[in-house]
């Protein structure tokens, strides 16, 4: 099985409601499509969101850095040669995450097609059902709380908390959901880099004091302050976890040693694909850390890989944030990951499973 061509296109899929954080407010997912074909008739699929605020990816860097970096070294590969062809890709050019993680997707969705195997067998095995949390985007607190109590009843029993926008209307933001759901559901704080450091220890000290049970904070601080992010961690009870802070390897290492993190966020889209967050996921465990799956507004594609790296990797990625689908107005995908609210299930079908895409928009080379 030989890569003879790497196609791409658009897809455009609107959100239910839309995505609001600190960072940004996005209304449809709206995704380049990696169609990677071989000699035995078989494709791979794979996808990459633009999300130029957190990977510095566009649309057209994406794009570029596929048909003219990444492709013109795999075509004439053979897919049985998955660490070379990864280590060609990783290889291919610096940074550009989310392009290497839409064509890695491709390839290892292609790999476990040539063993006749869906993909998380091949990756170690596991139990294939896993349960995702959802996203209660940033809003007014009516609004979250009413978002929160309509995902309870849709099944949902965690509940990831958009916040970093008013650090004095995001402790009542918090208290008025922690309120209303009454204990019927996990909460997990997202300030996506919207606080500093002292504006994290004060709005956490205030909710812990008000009897607030949170399961985690994630992401308090920007990205680059690992010190403030140390300085969050040492002086809050609630778990923190680093997710803009970690894109690869070398980051797990630093962030471990100087203990300034107690989770790690795992998304293919930072750490360009599934050979890296393996390394990622086997890091952390080494030191016992627990790991999260999660994804950027992304379709069921490459979400699909997400899951079944996180059935195979169980023993280190103990939480799921795998709501893309979730917040979509539909699935755009035949075949595949099966998605039904919280609960994730994943097929029998060799590779991820898809068997078409519908309303794909496909992109001139």
């Amino acid at each position: 099985m030989k890569i003879t061509d790497i196609e791409l296109g658009m897809l455009r899929v609107p959100l239910k409601t839309p995505f609001k954080t600190a960072l940004r407010t996005v209304e449809s997912v709206d995704d380049i499509v990696v169609l990677v074909r071989t000699d035995s008739g078989h494709t791979g699929y794979g996808e990459a969101p633009a999300t130029a605020v957190i990977t510095g990816d566009t649309h057209g860097s994406i794009i570029e850095a596929i048909n003219n970096f990444i492709k013109p070294r795999l075509i004439g590969e053979d897919i049985a040669n998955l660490n070379r062809i990864c280590g060609l890709v990783q290889s291919s050019l610096e940074r550009n995450t989310s392009a290497k993680a839409a064509v890695e997707i491709a390839i290892y969705d292609l790999w476990a097609q040539l063993h006749g195997a869906p993909l998380y067998q091949m990756l170690g095995g596991g139990d294939p059902v896993i349960t995702t949390d959802i996203t209660i985007s940033v809003d007014y607190i009516d609004k979250m709380v009413a978002d929160s109590l309509s995902a309870i009843e849709r099944g949902f029993e965690s509940l990831k908390i958009k916040v970093g926008k008013d650090i004095g209307l995001d402790i009542e933001r918090v208290k008025a959901i922690h309120a209303a759901v009454e204990g019927r559901a996990l909460l997990r704080l997202d300030a996506n880099q919207g606080w500093t450091a002292k504006q994290a220890v004060y709005a956490m000290n205030a909710l812990e004091n008000a009897g607030v049970v949170l399961e985690l904070l994630e992401q308090p601080v920007k990205a680059a302050d690992i010190d403030g992010m140390k300085y969050v961690t040492e002086r809050v009870n609630t778990p923190v976890m680093a997710d803009e802070s970690v894109f690869g390897p070398h980051q797990v290492f630093d962030l471990i040693h100087q203990r300034a993190a107690d989770i790690i966020n795992i998304k293919l889209m930072k750490t360009g694909g599934i050979s890296n967050a393996i390394k990622v996921a086997d890091i952390a465990s080494l030191y016992g850390i627990p790991c999260m799956i999660g994804c950027m507004l992304e379709s069921s594609i490459s979400v699909a890989a997400a899951v079944h790296l996180a059935v195979a990797k169980s023993g280190a990625i103990t939480k799921v944030d795998l709501d893309g689908p979730s917040l979509s107005l539909f699935n755009p995908v035949n075949g595949g990951v099966i998605f039904n609210e919280s609960e994730i299930s994943i097929t029998d079908a060799p590779g991820l499973g898809i068997t078409e895409v519908r309303g794909l928009e496909m992109l001139k080379a």
